[in-house]
């Protein structure tokens, strides 16, 4: 099926046409059996698949739709609207076609194949965070061995690995501590084999259907093409670390800021619906009702300008120089802190009905807890906060 977008020249971009109201209901009803069964969505894969949907930040002459960060952003605030776990899974693939884009708009071809199999409908994974590893991207539990042809294996675990049961390339990262300029941070996709074993353990409270499971590497080989980075571990300024963390960033934010929206819409349609049995006036016409939904529109409001400037800027190549990271990780932290905000005050204005482990809300509400813990968590946002304003802390 061909995408509905029109030559990058003259084209226009409609969310709606990428990601109609009947296919997003569709969606919304699997949902629900995905989050009571525990299973993957792969209905839902299918479908955006055809869409041409993993392609969407793809050039057109690879194959793909040529969108820009900021119209994925949108699309996946729309998709997290009625599939959180569908958008937030589908994030992960998008992060790395998304990195591939950062790259190629600095002249670095370096993740082309990446974009030629996402063209192809092949999905990709984030195999990078490990339990305990607060430095995320800076640092590595996993063993990187030289294989001698330039190539890498490696050794150790990973943790919500979405994606799990339908990736067919993972990325990585592990420390090499032998090569004779260790240590050093290796990046590099690997494909499926039996040296990678997935754990049957994903049983959480929200955002069931992402199926991040745990992921152990006994030996994985990436050969040496599929060897992307080889960088001192810290912080880095690297492309490659820049692209990861603000696409991984903005898309997360997208997808929180999109469960927000579809609280929001929930508690106004229930405002309007119910009546008082003491006045018979509908809730919509409640003081107190208005002042909450009046409330949550307010902090709603400001997360979408906020990703479509930031997500524009990655675009469009702005400069923030050491600001970035204070940017990226601020973005992500207020999206998540607002839709949990704003998803607590549906409940209050739907009442008890609510508070069902079949209600949309009740599910969107577990599903909003998963924001915490995504990198940056709110810890470390604070911390690049307090640097990038106060400067670091004096040793």
């Amino acid at each position: 099926m061909s995408a509905p977008v029109a030559a990058a020249s003259v084209r226009s971009f409609d969310p709606a046409a990428w990601l109609p109201d009947d296919l997003l209901e569709r969606f919304r009803a699997r949902a629900v059996e995905h989050d009571r069964t525990n299973t993957f969505p792969e209905t839902d894969l299918g479908e955006l698949r055809d869409l041409g949907y993993l392609a969407i930040l793809v050039p057109e002459h690879l194959g793909g739709a040529g969108l820009t960060l900021a119209e994925a952003s949108i699309l996946q605030q729309r998709l997290a609207g009625a599939a959180p776990a569908t958008a937030l899974a589908i994030n992960m693939h998008l992060v790395w076609t998304g990195v591939a884009g950062v790259l190629a708009d600095r002249g670095i071809d370096d993740l082309a194949f990446v974009q030629r199999g996402a063209a192809a409908g092949e999905v990709f994974a984030f195999g990078i965070s490990e339990a305990g590893n607060d430095l995320v991207l800076f640092g590595s539990d996993t063993d990187a061995t030289p294989t001698g042809d330039g190539g890498y294996a490696f050794t150790g675990t990973k943790i919500f690995t979405s994606l799990a049961p339908v990736w067919a390339h993972l990325g990585v990262h592990g420390l090499d501590t032998t090569s004779p300029d260790a240590p050093m941070m290796v990046f590099a996709l690997l494909p499926r084999s039996e040296a990678i074993v997935t754990r049957d353990d994903w049983d959480t409270v929200g955002m069931r259907g992402t199926q991040s499971r745990t992921t152990e590497l006994h030996g994985a080989v990436a050969s040496a093409e599929r060897v992307v980075r080889r960088i001192p571990p810290g912080p880095s300024p690297d492309p490659l670390i820049f692209g990861i963390f603000s696409v991984f960033e903005i898309l997360i934010a997208s997808v929180y800021t999109g469960i927000a929206r579809r609280a929001l819409d929930v508690a106004v349609e229930t405002a309007h619906r119910k009546r008082s049995k003491k006045s018979g006036a509908a809730y919509s016409q409640d003081p107190d009702i208005r002042r909450r939904v009046a409330g949550m529109a307010m902090a709603y409001d400001a997360l979408p300008p906020q990703l479509q400037s930031l997500a524009r800027d990655v675009d469009e190549q702005v400069d923030h120089g050491a600001r970035w990271f204070s940017l990226l990780a601020g973005v992500k932290h207020r999206a998540v802190v607002m839709a949990k905000s704003v998803v607590d005050d549906a409940l209050l204005v739907a009442g008890g009905s609510s508070y069902t482990s079949g209600s949309e809300l009740g599910r969107l509400y577990r599903d909003v807890m998963a924001g915490m813990f995504h990198p940056s968590d709110p810890e470390s946002a604070h911390s690049a906060l307090a640097s990038a304003w106060l400067g670091p802390v004096e040793s």
